[in-house]
């Protein structure tokens, strides 16, 4: 594996659609207490649900720690590669590799910066520094070269790819101080085309409310096929939710792509507000002696956070009457893929979704 110093634009390299075709998926498997109730038992069963729809037809890597390795491999599919590399906590999106591809049947990976969505202004945990090697090792795994940007802060969830030229971002995320605060929007978005091997970025304003990764566009809007997107929605005009997604709407209805393309937004329908109980409360840690949640806390459920799969989409649920129209949507958007709902509260307790926790590896 090369450590490169280039850019993957004049390298000739970009970031494929995540509904291109995979050769697999990263995924990690969770024990952190302060993020995971009751000793993660719970969220196991989730992951584990999502691990073997998605493995059915990509390739499954799972990372986990030495102390867990013997209960995962034990749970988990035959099919499924379990690799011991130590993580600070399960969001495979936001630490493993920015992966992209050329024209000639080669892949490498980006290894971004990562400070827990904030670090020393609003991160969400205190120490980062096995998360923050992730991205180089599993490049070192898989044998790809991998470019050094750890002087930029992004995860995986801030960003979206048309695979077409155009990238999708929000600005209260990758402007927000704990970030780049050193470079100005027009410096953050010329990193984004020199390293997705992109020509236009879309800013939308704002993500998904009370979104603690400074509303990470994963959760609210993404690509479905070049020119068109899905749009968490709420046509609830109370709900603090309405403004925000209203604001990405009127960003997207203005916007043209790289090919000049209008914008097609579908508007995905948002659950209920998922609130978490005191009794959930009670079985976190707390983080650096405070408590990760507080009871009634509204949570950032969305629809959105899919995760587009080979053969599948792979979509949260929440027990909520929406959950089926959210559903329906999806296959209509995805006609050749099966769209599978799985019940994600417990994954959502630990402040992402199935988005968030899954990272694809590109098929070259």
């Amino acid at each position: 594996m090369k450590i490169l110093h280039t850019t993957p634009a004049q390298d000739g390299f970009y970031m494929p659609a995540e509904f291109a075709p995979h050769e697999g998926c990263l995924m990690i498997w969770p024990e952190r207490a302060d993020s995971w109730q009751y000793g993660a038992y719970a969220a196991r069963k989730a992951f584990l649900r999502v691990i073997e729809t998605i493995s059915e037809s990509d390739s499954m890597t799972v990372l986990c720690s030495e102390g867990q390795y013997d209960n995962a491999r034990a749970q988990l599919p035959d099919r499924v590669r379990l690799v011991v590399m130590e993580t600070d906590d399960a969001w495979a999106r936001d630490v493993g590799p920015t992966f992209v591809i050329n024209g000639r049947g080669e892949r490498r990976g980006i290894d971004w910066g990562f400070n827990a969505w904030g670090g020393d202004v609003d991160g969400l945990y205190p120490s980062w520094e096995k998360d923050n090697r992730v991205a180089r090792k599993f490049c070192d795994l898989l044998n790809n070269d991998v470019y050094d940007k750890r002087n930029f802060i992004c995860e995986g969830g801030s960003i979206h790819s048309d695979g077409e030229g155009t990238a999708l971002v929000t600005e209260a995320c990758l402007l927000s101080e704990g970030r780049n605060p050193d470079l100005t929007k027009t410096q953050i978005e010329q990193v984004l085309c020199d390293y997705m091997g992109v020509s236009k970025v879309i800013w939308l304003p704002r993500g998904i409310y009370n979104d603690e990764t400074n509303e990470h566009v994963d959760n609210v809007c993404a690509f479905t096929a070049p020119g068109e997107v899905v749009l968490a929605w709420t046509d609830d005009e109370t709900d603090p939710q309405y403004a925000l997604s209203k604001a990405s709407l009127d960003a997207l209805e203005a916007a043209t792509d790289a090919k000049g393309r209008r914008i097609k937004v579908h508007k995905l329908p948002l659950p209920k507000p998922v609130t978490i109980t005191a009794e959930e409360c009670d079985g976190l840690d707390l983080c650096d002696g405070e408590p990760t949640r507080t009871p009634g806390e509204r949570l950032a459920a969305s629809y959105v956070n899919f995760y587009i799969a080979n053969e599948a989409v792979v979509m949260p649920a929440f027990g909520d009457p929406m959950d089926e129209k959210a559903q329906a949507i999806l296959q209509e958007l995805f006609p050749t893929r099966k769209v599978v709902a799985i019940a994600a509260r417990d994954i959502l307790i630990g402040g992402g979704n199935i988005h968030c926790v899954t990272q694809q590896i590109p098929k070259v």
